[in-house]
């Protein structure tokens, strides 16, 4: 029996995106329905356009460099954007794994995969761009200084972004906001 490769993409039970320098040449049925809106529309689009802000799409681009340099692949979890639909501007939480094509080149060709985790963890208040990054970094289980190296800021500059988490979320410890940051 033969395998339909295209089929077993566009069906499979996960987003799939083929990219090149950052932009979308291919996506299947799955990231379509969790960014609420169309392969069409998605397309020669940038990966910018499922981001919440600017800022984030051009800080994540840079960290993943590195990283993707040294071992081929990357993956974290941060929040997303949905596009269009009943959903449309909605912020969730999404487990992303890419892997370059080339490693010397991190942007050129690459396959990534994209898994919602807002049925189990929601957001639940407005972020700013820097407390989603801080905030994705915790549930990692980074301390100030670690998260401060990777977004190449101060330990003490992490440190008012997590009061000011812990203040949204309304948690009395780091534990207890990570605990809520999971969906607790």
């Amino acid at each position: 029996m033969e395998i339909d490769y295209r089929l077993a993409f566009e069906l499979a039970p996960i987003g799939l995106v083929l990219s090149r320098n950052r932009v979308i040449v291919d996506c299947n049925r799955h990231v379509c329905e969790m960014f609420g809106t169309t392969r069409d529309d998605l397309v020669g689009q940038s990966f910018l356009v499922l981001y919440p802000s600017a800022d984030e799409f051009e800080r994540i681009g840079a960290r993943i460099v590195p990283i993707m340099s040294r071992q081929g692949t990357y993956a974290d979890d941060r929040i997303m954007k949905r596009m269009d639909g009943r959903f449309k501007g909605e912020t969730f939480w999404c487990h992303v794994t890419g892997r370059a094509f080339d490693p010397a080149e991190p942007h050129g060709a690459g396959i990534w995969t994209f898994q919602d985790l807002s049925s189990h963890r929601p957001v639940k208040a407005e972020l700013t761009a820097r407390e989603r990054e801080v905030a994705a970094h915790l549930l990692d289980g980074l301390t100030s200084k670690e998260i401060g190296k990777a977004l190449t800021i101060s330990h003490r500059t992490v440190e008012i972004y997590r009061a000011r988490l812990m203040r949204k979320y309304k948690a009395s410890t780091t534990a207890d906001l990570v605990h809520k940051l999971v969906g607790g």
